[in-house]
């Protein structure tokens, strides 16, 4: 186990960029890649670019806006997700 993770440690960063979202993809992990465009503004902050860390934060807002508005005409899923919403409010407090 120990060789076969010292051998990826080994491949390039590109290598394994494109290793991990292939394999996401295939497993349709949403929560991996989700993750990834959450650290992406951080990242860019830790690259020295903290402007373009407030922009990669705008665009995924906007995509993920873009994302349920393509589907915002589905009663079923809207109301499917609900669970979600209401959980969400509670967990910060939102008040009617």
């Amino acid at each position: 186990m120990n060789a076969d993770l010292d051998k990826l440690d080994g491949l390039d960063t590109n290598e394994l960029r494109e290793r991990a979202v292939s394999l996401a993809r295939s497993r349709w992990d949403v929560g991996y890649l989700w993750e990834l465009v959450q650290r992406i503004p951080a990242a860019e902050v830790i690259a020295g670019r903290p402007e373009a860390g407030e922009t990669g934060a705008n665009k995924a807002s906007s995509l993920f806006s873009e994302l349920i508005a393509e589907r915002e005409g589905d009663e079923r899923l809207r109301e499917a997700l609900r669970p979600l919403y209401l959980d969400y409010l509670r967990k910060h407090g939102e008040r009617p």
